[in-house]
């Protein structure tokens, strides 16, 4: 089976934002998001793999036997645009997005280019709709404070 790449690691969130993220309102935003996020998770930000930053972990697994930990939320300041790791497929996040703003929608992830194209509170919903989310889904004792 293969490795997963996306891995908790020790390298500092902030000297992996000032020597990766090239833009000044990104890093703005970036440090932004990890205030948010630590707050609304209870989780400081970690490096998951080589440009994502979470919080919390979580142990999930697939019918086909593929397992891991991931991140509870996250994200990564990608040079185009952010990732957003904070999305959970249920009927209330699917409302929420309908007046988040202005995002893309990946498999796995929304993309926005800077906080300012959306709703902060709506983030805030999102995100604690997922952790709910994960918490009621997976293996996830470090979830729960």
């Amino acid at each position: 089976m293969a490795k997963n790449k996306t891995t908790e690691t020790e390298v500092n969130v902030f000297e992996f934002i000032d020597s990766y993220v090239d833009k000044e309102q990104k890093k703005q935003d970036s440090h932004k998001l990890i205030e948010l996020m630590s707050e609304w998770s209870g989780f400081e930000p970690r490096m998951w793999g080589p440009t994502i930053i979470g919080f919390g972990r979580y142990h999930y697994k697939y019918a086909s036997g593929h397992e891991g930990n991931a991140p509870i939320l996250g994200f990564s300041p990608r040079k185009a645009q952010f990732s957003l790791y904070i999305y959970s497929k249920t009927e209330k996040s699917d409302a929420l997005l309908k007046d988040f703003g202005k995002f893309k929608m990946g498999k796995a992830c929304i993309y926005i280019k800077k906080l300012t194209d959306i709703d902060v509170s709506i983030l805030e919903q999102l995100c604690k709709e997922s952790i709910a989310y994960i918490n009621e889904h997976h293996e996830c004792s470090a979830c729960k404070k």
